[in-house]
């Protein structure tokens, strides 16, 4: 009887160990892709990079975009070193925020080359797919001859970058919706239609582009497939300001030709970890995400 009992008990483990294992397959097959721009942990991530990164791996991101490159180390971690402690963490390194600015002359092209060099094997080493420069500073709003050869360098930049295997691409800010002398388009305009998108892709904000006076949907429809990185951006936490509309944005990501969507929170209120946890939340309870 004993014994039985005891067979019993044995099948009643297997049968709840296969359902378990069925079910976290499930779980995971069901889970969502969505990213996380570090610069929303900066503070954090200056003081404890490793447990940031574990307490960031419970809240259920898929991916992290870095926005710490510096001397071939990302928050001052080998390229390898840094790619283990995400994975370790259920997380994958897929984008990374760098850049060095050129200003027009033959020597800062020279020397940004260089830079480039080292910067992308560094990111071949890391697994990482993109780079996207986070800014352009102030020399491609000197002149439109100031913007054009930049267009020339981000295609330099990005073919590069794809002798590596690796994505090149631009993110803006508010500024880029504005007009410069002697330009018929705005300078956001001129650089998606002077940029080679074999060579060169977007990483959208979606929130800078409204406070640039425009929407992003309307961008899909003008430059189709050209956004292959979205900035989910709001006020402060996703979906409180009721600003961004995130709905039609989502919808349309196939018509931008999105393959990642990466939230960043650049001002909280509440604690850090606290807004990146409520971002989340609210999309991942959105039913537009998939």
């Amino acid at each position: 009887m004993k014994t039985n009992s005891f067979k019993l008990l044995v099948v009643m483990v297997l049968v709840a160990v296969i359902i378990g294992g069925s079910l976290q397959t499930s779980l995971a097959k069901g889970k969502k892709n969505i990213g996380l721009q570090l610069y929303s942990l900066r503070d954090d991530l200056k003081k404890d990079v490793k447990g940031t990164i574990e307490k960031l791996g419970k809240i259920g991101y898929t991916f992290v975009e870095a926005a710490s490159f510096d001397n071939g180390k990302f928050y001052g971690m080998e390229p390898e070193a840094f790619k283990a402690l995400l994975k370790a963490n259920g997380m994958k390194f897929v984008s990374s925020h760098t850049g060095t600015n050129y200003t027009g002359d033959q020597a800062s092209w020279d020397a940004a080359m260089i830079w480039w060099d080292k910067c992308i094997e560094a990111h071949k080493k890391a697994g990482c797919t993109y780079i996207v420069k986070p800014s352009m500073g102030e020399y491609p709003y000197k002149n439109l001859e100031a913007l054009k050869k930049t267009c020339e360098y981000f295609n330099a930049v990005g073919e590069k970058c794809n002798a590596q295997g690796i994505r090149f691409g631009y993110h803006n800010h508010n500024k880029e919706f504005t007009k410069i002398v002697d330009a018929e388009d705005l300078v956001y305009d001129y650089m998606v239609k002077n940029t080679n998108p074999k060579k060169v892709m977007f990483e959208l904000d979606v929130y800078w582009i409204y406070k640039g006076g425009q929407t992003a949907v309307d961008y899909f429809n003008k430059y189709p497939k050209r956004f292959e990185i979205l900035h989910i951006k709001d006020e402060k936490e996703i979906g409180a300001s009721g600003l961004i509309d995130f709905k039609p944005i989502y919808e349309n990501k196939d018509k931008a030709g999105t393959k990642l969507c990466i939230v960043e929170v650049e001002r909280y209120d509440f604690e850090p970890f606290v807004s990146v946890q409520k971002s989340f939340d609210f999309l991942n309870a959105a039913s537009y995400v998939k």
